[in-house]
């Protein structure tokens, strides 16, 4: 069976624990889409980690951890990732890379961070991971497939230098940066070719194969609905699908295998770069539920930066799971509440006058006031906690609460940062 974690908002609602807990009972664990822009914070018994290209469930020694055709591959951040796992006592990961997996090549980095530095205050907040580059370079048809380390060197000298070329033109007249130098970029794939060899594979045909013998599968999301460049809050978006959807194409299995769609949400809400944010916090508010929240305070695993803060949202929240066609809901970091005498709810959208429960376009976000409704608080700490029951009755009324609004399941309560702190409701 094929099962899918994937994010309902903004990103940084938990995922990574979630796969972790889940990879399990898993045989395989895949990402499908986005690369090292984004992490995933894991706490188990080996330690705090934040993962960037490999998928959450490599701690387990049962699981093979595979990179599928989708992803944005940089395979140095890739192999430095493994390297510091294993320096940290975790088992070498059983890995395997797509054949048709596309790499993000050095000067995509560059190109990034060239033009949120030319974009100034009206940058789209990126990472400078060099995504939207590589992607742009993936359906410019422009991009280089793992597949081509294997093939003639010469067609892929040839191929380096007519990138160079249409980069160079850009980097000369627009950026007025040093030029790239065909020569060194192909000596750089060189070396990938050889720290990827041993881990090519054609994915599809494994998975293909894997499903015939009925094994289960997990599809690893990166950020959340609302990153998503067709249905999230556009332009401010990432530049793969974060859709469970998409868990299909970007590990190449039919889409009718993907039996479940486990999508996290977060109790509160937090966003790292650009983009509307209605149920948004700030000052002392926000930072004090910033310092209390996440593990060891909300802040980007990939870049460190403060996450933007913001009360729960309803509308965004049940967009985000309807868009990804949501089974079961893992709601995260319930236990961050506890310290609130009352607890403040986005239910609705004030927009023109009139109040919406319908997540709107961007141009009509970026307009919208927050409705909240105010929930009395449970003033206490409930980690440690393992049954629903045992929990205080205004937290559970504020689970019931934030399930009915959304309109999915909750199936899964998350009440701290390690993999034994979870509850699971029986419904």
């Amino acid at each position: 069976m094929v099962r899918a974690i994937v994010g309902a908002n903004w990103g940084d609602e938990g995922k990574g624990k979630i796969t972790d807990m889940l990879s399990k009972e898993s045989d395989i664990i895949v990402r499908f889409q986005g690369g090292a822009n984004a992490g995933h914070t894991i706490v188990n018994d080996h330690g705090k980690f934040a993962l960037h290209t490999l998928p959450s469930g490599v701690f387990y020694d049962h699981t093979t951890s595979i990179l599928g055709n989708g992803m944005a591959l940089n395979i140095p951040v890739l192999f430095q990732e493994m390297r510091e796992l294993v320096e940290r006592g975790v088992p070498q990961p059983k890995l395997l890379v797509s054949d048709r997996a596309q790499m993000v090549m050095p000067y995509h980095i560059l190109l990034d961070a060239y033009e949120e530095e030319r974009l100034a205050g009206r940058s789209f907040g990126s990472t400078r991971s060099g995504i939207a580059p590589f992607y742009s370079d993936k359906y410019a048809k422009i991009g280089f497939q793992v597949s081509e380390l294997f093939g003639s060197r010469d067609a892929l000298m040839d191929k380096v230098r007519r990138v160079c070329e249409i980069k160079n033109v850009l980097i000369e007249h627009l950026y007025h940066k040093p030029l790239l130098i065909p020569e060194k970029i192909f000596q750089e794939l060189m070396s990938y070719k050889e720290m990827v060899e041993p881990y090519v594979c054609d994915v599809s045909s494994y998975l293909y194969q894997a499903l015939q013998e009925g094994k289960e599968i997990l599809l690893e999301g990166q950020l959340g609905s609302l990153k998503d460049p067709d249905h999230g809050i556009y332009p401010m978006v990432t530049s793969s699908s974060t859709l469970a959807g998409y868990g299909a194409i970007g590990a190449g299995i039919p889409p009718y295998e993907i039996k479940k769609i486990i999508t996290v949400v977060k109790a509160y809400s937090s966003a790292v770069g650009a983009g509307a944010f209605v149920s948004e916090i700030f000052g002392d508010e926000a930072d004090e539920l910033r310092k209390r929240g996440g593990d060891g305070g909300e802040y980007g695993a990939t870049t460190g930066r403060p996450r933007r803060m913001g009360w729960f949202d309803t509308v965004a929240s049940r967009y985000g799971c309807r868009i990804q066609g949501t089974t079961d809901v893992a709601f995260t970091v319930l236990d961050v509440l506890g310290y609130l005498d009352e607890i403040p709810v986005c239910t609705g959208y004030e927009i023109d006058g009139k109040v919406t429960t319908e997540f709107p376009v961007t141009s009509k976000l970026e307009e919208a006031k927050p409705v909240l409704e105010v929930l009395p608080g449970w003033k206490c700490d409930i980690r440690g906690i393992r049954k629903y029951e045992d929990l205080p009755e205004n937290c559970r009324r504020y689970v019931e609460f934030v399930e009915e609004k959304i309109g999915s399941p909750i199936t899964m309560v998350s009440n701290g940062p390690g993999r034994e702190d979870i509850i699971y409701r029986n419904r």
